[in-house]
């Protein structure tokens, strides 16, 4: 999430919880979709063709045509394309149904041998048979097989009935398409009116958000539809020619279906590769035809989704992998094999709703491929069960694009303050806090190793050295290591002790080895005055000492509040402190400064006790 969208995130997060109405809401409109599908498939196909076909529209104006002259002209080419397209299925599948009874030789010759090779084993022989019926039921339908026993049904017909089971199947898929065409035709003539009315309609009273939300679903429909068809003929082109040269009968009908195959999300492919495959097993007498169709649909697949479709997807659709299924599964149900075609657009457009309506923004966050939570909640969450390879692997991610100390204050730093919130807050149990410890120390341990990665230049014998102390629990001691990481980076020479060091039992025995710098570290952003003496205890062993105090903020987090309060700092520079920091930064300051060390304050005499008279 950029830092620009973290001050609308609690706003956010309040309007996509969903509420019981909410849900009902949900429901009832995919109930909705469902019941009256005549009514809303078409208008669904005719809106995604707008989506498409208004940017040629757009272009056209910029020449100085009218719009109904650019709408007209952009519908009529598209149209004519697909009636065209449709003319060459239908034709290539009538060639197809005349040249099937040539194939049933070659179809029973290889069931024959499978069946004499696999003779011992029950389930390939179950199969076979079954292949076999289906190819003895297929030869029965073809023309010149011999009839069937005619059987005589005698019932009483209308003429209404007639027309219904007659005329009408034949009539409803027309009238559909010839709606869908005076829908889009349309939509694209009052498309300015109707983006008004939507932005009236959802949100009159934020114009900016609204005007961006139809741009962005606009822009990212149209750019889905339009590049997935160049892929797509990019894809089938090859396909066809290498059905031709191979041999499978009607290459062109082939590579056409692959073409609107590929509309299906991940199956696609599979579904096209499936009816050239049965065909060469049936039209050639060896295995070669089907060994060379297998390996161009493998190629082609290997070439197109790792070379092509990188190239030319400028922009993700913003859905998760996992959503694109679920969508696939969603709108199947509703509306049928439109609906799996249709699956992706349309969810495309609910998350773009989700994204800039807070009211829908469970739309983005259940289907968007936007991280659900900030990288430091997810930290967090790893550190919090447990999962030393899983925090491991989350850090070792965003490390690919940010160093060592960035991280450390980007991520692992605001996930270190939750887990001290939530401490304050009284709601980490011991083993928790103890499980949560181990894990943060496990991580920076491993990452630890970075600091020897890459070859860096020796250290001077001046250089400054630093020993960085946790302040009052053992996740203070992780951020102290991390800051010692930090430093060292930097050019110092580090240390780094545990909280356990600073009891006076054990602290009289480090005192001798301590570094010219020390620092405490605080994830407390109130640590106690108790916790601040420790400055004076230091600085009495070891007067020439710099001592700095880190209270850790969220200085990189532009949702989270100041958690440094100014009486903190003004109290640590009181007791001695050379310097206060809060971030990683400033902590190097501090540490690299050449400022003369703060003395000691002298000690406020106590008041002397008058002696008390006798009385009489």
């Amino acid at each position: 999430m950029p830092p620009n969208d973290f001050n609308r995130l609690p706003s956010v997060m309040a309007a996509s919880r969903i509420t019981l109405p909410g849900m009902f809401a949900v429901v009832g409109a995919a109930i909705l979709l469902k019941l009256a599908q005549d009514v809303f498939l078409p208008l669904a196909i005719a809106m995604l063709i707008t989506f498409a076909l208004s940017p040629l529209v757009t272009v056209l104006r910029r020449f100085g045509l009218s719009m109904l002259l650019s709408v007209l002209l952009v519908s009529a080419f598209a149209f004519a394309a697909i009636a065209l397209f449709s003319l060459v299925v239908f034709g290539q599948l009538g060639e197809l149904a005349l040249n099937l009874p040539t194939f049933q030789r070659n179809i029973l010759t290889k069931l024959t041998t499978l069946q004499t090779a696999g003779s011992g084993n029950g389930l390939l022989s179950n199969a076979l048979n079954m292949m076999r019926a289906i190819n003895t039921e297929i030869g029965a339908a073809l023309p010149g097989a011999p009839p069937p026993m005619p059987v005589e049904v005698v019932q009483n017909v209308s003429a209404a009935g007639l027309l219904q089971s007659l005329i009408l199947p034949v009539i409803s898929p027309v009238a559909t398409s010839g709606l869908v065409v005076v829908l889009v035709i349309f939509m694209l003539m009052e498309r300015e009116t109707l983006r008004d009315r939507f932005i009236r309609l959802v949100g009159s009273n934020d114009l900016y958000r609204t005007t961006q939300m139809l741009g962005e679903a606009g822009t990212r429909v149209a750019s889905y539809l339009l590049t997935q068809l160049l892929v797509n003929s990019i894809y089938a082109l090859p396909i066809g020619i290498g059905l031709w040269l191979i041999g499978v009968p009607n290459p062109v009908l082939w590579g056409v279906l692959t073409l609107i195959l590929r509309f299906v999300p991940f199956i696609g492919s599979a579904l096209a590769a499936a009816f050239p495959l049965f065909l060469a097993f049936a039209v050639s007498p060896d295995w070669s035809a089907v060994i060379w169709t297998a390996a161009l649909f493998i190629a082609v697949e290997m070439v197109t989704s790792n070379a092509i479709e990188p190239w030319l997807y400028g922009s993700r659709t913003g859905l998760s992998s996992l959503a694109i299924i679920i969508a696939a599964l969603f709108w199947t149900y509703i509306w049928g094999a439109p609906g799996l075609v249709l699956a992706t657009p349309l969810t495309v457009c609910l998350v773009v709703l989700g994204r800039h309506i807070p009211q829908f923004a469970f739309f983005d966050i259940l289907l968007g491929d936007a991280p659900a939570l900030a990288p430091y909640q997810q930290l967090y969450q790893r550190l919090l069960t447990g999962n030393r390879v899983e925090a491991v692997f989350h850090a070792e991610e965003r490390l690919v694009d940010q160093d060592l100390t960035e991280f450390y204050q980007q991520t692992a730093l605001p996930a270190l303050m939750l887990a001290q919130d939530d401490r304050d807050r009284g709601v980490l149990t011991a083993d928790q806090e103890s499980h949560l410890a181990s894990t943060a120390l496990h991580l920076v341990t491993e990452l630890s190793g970075l600091l020897h990665d890459d070859p860096v230049e020796p250290k001077l014998l001046d250089a400054v050295t630093v020993t960085c102390i946790g302040g009052r629990w053992a996740i203070d001691d992780v951020s102290a290591i991390m800051l010692a990481h930090s430093l060292d980076l930097a050019g110092a020479t580090t240390t780094a002790l545990s909280f356990a060091d600073l009891a006076p039992s054990r602290f009289a025995q480090i005192a001798p080895s301590l570094q010219t710098v020390v620092i405490l570290c605080f994830l407390d952003p109130t640590p106690s005055r108790a916790s601040l003496l420790h400055i004076r205890r230091i600085k009495r062993l070891s007067p020439q000492t710099r001592v700095g105090v880190v209270i850790w903020d969220n200085v990189d987090r532009a949702d989270a509040p100041p958690r440094l309060l100014p009486a903190k700092t003004a109290e640590a520079l009181a007791i001695g402190a050379d310097f206060v920091a809060t971030s990683f930064a400033e902590a190097a300051d501090g540490a690299f400064s050449t400022q003369p060390v703060t003395a000691l304050p002298d000690p406020t005499p106590k008041p002397t006790r008058r002696p008390r008279t006798a009385t009489a």
